[in-house]
C-alpha cells in the first residue's frame, strides 16, 4: 500500500473515504480544508455543463447519493458509535448519536444522511492530521450547527479555535429575513500545540488617510502614539526621561521595539537601558514633542505597519465574478486568497495540504503558490482532468510525472479491471464519464441506467441510455437495454463493458435496428468495452 507520507502532489479520482483509507498513512496531512458540495446536484449538473459543453435538462439528478438515505447508510448509522469510539470520540457522544438518529430519520432523513456521509469521512480525516495540523471545514449555514457537533465531539470542543464568516457577496434579496451573505468555515485543531503564522490584510486606505494624518519633511505618512503604558514600575522604565515623569501620572515607558530595531538593525538593544532607548528613539526622529504639555509621544509611520492581524469575519475577499479571470467553470468556485489566506495561516512552507473534495483545485494552485506539498481527491473525473490540464499550462508550468501524480484514473484494461474489482460503483461513474456520459445515482441504476448522454435538450429523445457492465455478459443483457430504451423513450442506448462483447452480443445489437438523428443514421445499440477503448487509444498514437 502507497502511503500518502511518501507521495509527491497527488490528485486522486475515487471517492474520499476509500482514498484515504487505501493510499494515506497515519499522520500524513498538516492541513486539511474541504468544502463539500451541499448541493452536489446542483453542482455536478453545473459543472457537467460547463466542462463537456453538453446539455442537461435541469431536473436530471446527479450521480452522488449523500443525501439518499438508503439501507447502506442505515446500516453504518447504526455501527457509527463503536466506529467513533476506534476513532477516539467520547462514549457520551455516542449516546447522542443514537438518539440523533432517531430524531433525524423521521423529522429530516436528507439531512442524516448528509451526515452520516461526512461522519465517515470527518473521522478518516482526523486520523490523516499530524498532532499539529489543523481542519477547516466550509460549511453551508444551513448546516453549520450540525456539523459543529460532530466536530466538537471528533476534535473535541477545547480543540475548536474559530468560526470564520466569510461575506461573499454585498447584499442578497430574501423573502421576510435577513439577506444571506456568508458562508460558515469552522477551524479546529489536533491539539493546544499547532501550527499558527500571523497573518495580516491590508488596512482600508480610508482608514490610513485618518489615522496617518501628519507627514514629515519627506512626505512620509505618520501617526503620533502614547510612549507609556498604563501602571506604575520600580525600575528605569518608572523613572523620568528629559524632565517627564511617567510615575507621576501612573504610568511607565513603554518603548516601541520594533521601530527601534528598524531604525537600528545592526545594534544590540538587549544591552541598553530605557532611558538609552527613548534617546535612540529620539535620534532617529520617531519621537513628536506635542507644542503643548510635555509628554512626547511615538511617531509610527504607515508604510512600516503590517496591517491588521486577520480576522474572524472576512469582509475583504469577495466572491468571484461571473467575468472573473479566475473563473475555470465551477459553480461554487473560492477565490484563490480566501485559500492562500488559511494555509499561510495555518501552514508553513514545505507542509502537506490536502483538500478531499476538490472540485476545480482552488486549494490546490493556492498551495503551489505558496510552496506547500498537495493532494486533492474528487469522486468526478471532470474535475480531475481540469486541474490536469491546468496544472500543466504556462499558469504553473508542472510536468505530471515529475511535479505532481495522477491516482485512480485507469490508464489500461488491467487497472480498469482492478477498478472493478474493488469499487465498482467508482468504475461506473469512470466508465460513464469516459464517453462524456452523465452519471446517474445508485436509485436510477437499479432501473437499468447507469448514466446518460445528451446531444440535446429535447427530453428522453436527446438521450442516449448508458448501461455499465463489469462482470460475465451475455446477449440477455442486450435485449434488457433495448427494453430500458424504448421504456425511457430515449432515442440510442449504449453498453459499456470491461471484456469485449460476444458474437452473439454483436448480433442482437444489430437487431435492435436503426434510428436517425440529423439527417444521419446511427445503430440504435452500441457496445464499448474497455478493452477496444485501450485499442484504440493505442492506435490513435
Amino acid at each position: 500500500m502507497s502511503q500518502a507520507n511518501d507521495m509527491t502532489n497527488t490528485l486522486f479520482y475515487g471517492d474520499n473515504l476509500e482514498v484515504m483509507s487505501t493510499f494515506f498513512g497515519k499522520d500524513a496531512v498538516d492541513l486539511i480544508y474541504l468544502d463539500p458540495p451541499f448541493n452536489s446536484d446542483e453542482t455536478y449538473n453545473l459543472m457537467y455543463r460547463n466542462m463537456t459543453g453538453r446539455p442537461v435538462p435541469e431536473s436530471v439528478e446527479a450521480f452522488t447519493d449523500t443525501w439518499v438515505l438508503d439501507e447502506t447508510k442505515r446500516r453504518i448509522a447504526k455501527t457509527m458509535p463503536e466506529i467513533m469510539q476506534e476513532h477516539g470520540v467520547d462514549a457520551e457522544f455516542a449516546d447522542f448519536w443514537r438518539l440523533w438518529v432517531q430524531a433525524l430519520e423521521k423529522a429530516n432523513p436528507r439531512l442524516l444522511a448528509y451526515l452520516i456521509y461526512m461522519t465517515q469521512r470527518i473521522l478518516q480525516m482526523k486520523s490523516l492530521l499530524r498532532p499539529t495540523g489543523s481542519i477547516y471545514i466550509h460549511c453551508d449555514p444551513t448546516a453549520s450547527h450540525y456539523i459543529k457537533v460532530v466536530m466538537d465531539a471528533i476534535f473535541h470542543h477545547k480543540n475548536f479555535r474559530n468560526e470564520l464568516v466569510w461575506k461573499r457577496t454585498g447584499s442578497h434579496g430574501g423573502a421576510r429575513r435577513w439577506g444571506p451573505v456568508h458562508d460558515t468555515i469552522l477551524f479546529y485543531t489536533m491539539s493546544d500545540h499547532y501550527t499558527w503564522n500571523n497573518v495580516y490584510q491590508e488596512y482600508d486606505p480610508t482608514y490610513i488617510e485618518k489615522a496617518y494624518r501628519n507627514k514629515d519633511e519627506s512626505g512620509r505618512s505618520y501617526q503620533v502614539v502614547s510612549l507609556t503604558g498604563a501602571g506604575i514600575r520600580s525600575g528605569e522604565s518608572g523613572e523620568p526621561w528629559r524632565d517627564v515623569n511617567p510615575s507621576a501620572v501612573g504610568r511607565h515607558w513603554a518603548v516601541p521595539m520594533k521601530s527601534l530595531q528598524r531604525a537600528y538593525p545592526d545594534l544590540d538593544l538587549t544591552t541598553k537601558g530605557t532611558r538609552e532607548k527613548l534617546d535612540l528613539l529620539e535620534e532617529a526622529g520617531l519621537i513628536a514633542w506635542p507644542k503643548k504639555g510635555k509628554v512626547p509621544r511615538h511617531k509610527r509611520y504607515a508604510d512600516e505597519n503590517p496591517g491588521v492581524l486577520v480576522q474572524d469575519v472576512i469582509t475583504d475577499i469577495a466572491a468571484l465574478s461571473a467575468t472573473s479571470a479566475e473563473r475555470l467553470g465551477y459553480p461554487t468556485q473560492k477565490p484563490s486568497s480566501l485559500l492562500e489566506r488559511i494555509i499561510r495561516c495555518s501552514s508553513n512552507e514545505g507542509d502537506v495540504v490536502f483538500d478531499p473534495f476538490c472540485g476545480c483545485g482552488t486549494t490546490i494552485y493556492a498551495a503551489e503558490k505558496a510552496q506547500r506539498k498537495w493532494y486533492g481527491c474528487d469522486i468526478a473525473i471532470l474535475p480531475i482532468q481540469k486541474i490536469r490540464k491546468e496544472l500543466k499550462t504556462k499558469k504553473y508550468g508542472l510536468t505530471e510525472g515529475l511535479n505532481f501524480e495522477v491516482k485512480g484514473i485507469p490508464n489500461s484494461v488491467d487497472s480498469a479491471a482492478e477498478l472493478w474489482k474493488r469499487d465498482s460503483y467508482q468504475f461506473q461513474h469512470w466508465f460513464v464519464e469516459l464517453v462524456d456520459g452523465f452519471p446517474m445515482s445508485r436509485k436510477a441504476a437499479a432501473g437499468g441506467i447507469d448514466g446518460k448522454l445528451y446531444f440535446s435538450e429535447k427530453g428522453p429523445e436527446g438521450s442516449v441510455i448508458l448501461e455499465v457492465k463489469g462482470g460475465h455478459v451475455g446477449p440477455a443483457v442486450v435485449r434488457e437495454l433495448t427494453g430500458v430504451v424504448a421504456r425511457e423513450r430515449a432515442a440510442m442506448g449504449a453498453l459499456l463493458t470491461l471484456k469485449k462483447p460476444t458474437r452473439r452480443m454483436l448480433q442482437e445489437a444489430d437487431e435492435a435496428g436503426i434510428v436517425e438523428i440529423g439527417g444521419l443514421e446511427y445503430p440504435r445499440i452500441q457496445i464499448l468495452s474497455v478493452e477496444d477503448y485501450f485499442e484504440n487509444e493505442e492506435r490513435l498514437k
